[in-house]
């Protein structure tokens, strides 16, 4: 199962990481905090102190068209927030 889907990038999250060390990860829905702490370790040779997370509900969408009116939902995400070591950083940019 792969536990991480991608990281969160974004001026929120930026601004989290240089203030508390923190990074944003979306994950996949079945994964726990112990399997998230694991991979986080493993993918980016860290330290991880805590990790939090966060069931994000998809948004109802709707739109009226030609046809008709449209109504939809957007996916759930799970959200990973994890703290690392302090001294230690992640480089998403690295392997571009």
């Amino acid at each position: 199962m792969n536990v991480i889907i991608k990281p969160l990038v974004s001026e929120k999250m930026t601004k989290m990481t240089e203030n508390h060390n923190r990074y944003g990860f979306i994950v996949n829905k079945k994964a726990n905090k112990i399997e998230i702490k694991k991979s986080v370790e493993e993918l980016y040779g860290v330290t991880v102190i805590s990790v939090n997370t966060v069931l994000q509900m998809g948004k109802n969408l709707s739109r009226y068209t030609k046809k008709g009116f449209i109504q939809g939902r957007q996916s759930t995400t799970k959200k990973a927030f994890v703290q690392i070591k302090q001294g230690e950083v992640i480089d998403f940019y690295s392997n571009i």
